[in-house]
């Protein structure tokens, strides 16, 4: 009598799936994404030792010092009495499956107070996050589009209000609001961030003397 091999296949399949994310360290994974593991792009050269983990997981110049800007932007115009700014890979801890990782935060205070501070991953919803740029590699050959809309609707669920994408390689920019629809827009136009605050990237670039050029059509 022959067997029925499919479901031996598929077992045998999920195992080496689960052998292959098992031998892959912890540092080079980013976040997890419905309990799916999001890799820093390029980790496949650090496990053969191409790269250093280094390499794969700093910032560049331009991704740093927008940071930076952003920071410094919402620091002068919010009121720190209600607010928390982080930034800097801030973990956040969603639920079971979601651990995300985000550029850059702010949390009410009422939500978070100071007692609250500690190095475990926050667990309530900021009222603004911005991500710059992603590098990663997400899941058995999913598009980063997918990684991007998943992340962003995961974290509107959970309570944030809005997120900001900003992209450099194609100079837009995503905003996701909750209750509304998303938009996609250039970085001549201004967005608002919160409580009023209005970002203009190439306003920035202009009056830091950035000069990139103008990414080419798809």
């Amino acid at each position: 009598m022959l067997k029925n091999s499919s479901n031996n296949t598929a077992a045998t399949d999920s195992g080496a799936k689960k052998r292959r994310r098992a031998a892959i360290p912890g540092y080079l994974v980013k976040e997890v994404l419905d309990g799916i593991p999001v890799y820093y792009k390029g980790y496949r050269d650090v496990m053969r030792k191409a790269k250093t983990p280094e390499e794969i997981t700093a910032d560049g110049l331009l991704q740093a010092t927008i940071k930076f800007w952003l920071t410094m932007l919402l620091g002068k115009r919010l009121d720190l009495r209600h607010y928390w700014i982080v930034s800097g890979e801030v973990g956040m801890h969603i639920s079971h499956k979601n651990n995300f990782s985000h550029d850059l935060m702010v949390i009410e205070k009422s939500a978070l107070p100071p007692e609250r501070i500690s190095n475990r991953y926050a667990d309530v919803p900021a009222k603004l996050v911005v991500e710059v740029d992603t590098e990663i590699e997400y899941g058995d050959a999913l598009p980063t589009e997918t990684y991007i809309h998943r992340k962003t609707q995961q974290t509107l669920d959970f309570g944030t209000e809005r997120v900001v994408w900003i992209f450099t390689a194609t100079q837009k920019m995503m905003v996701a609001a909750r209750g509304q629809d998303w938009v996609i827009c250039g970085w001549d136009k201004s967005v608002e961030l919160i409580d009023g605050i209005q970002l203009n990237m190439m306003n920035f670039l202009a009056e830091a003397g950035v000069m990139l050029d103008r990414p080419e059509e798809a």
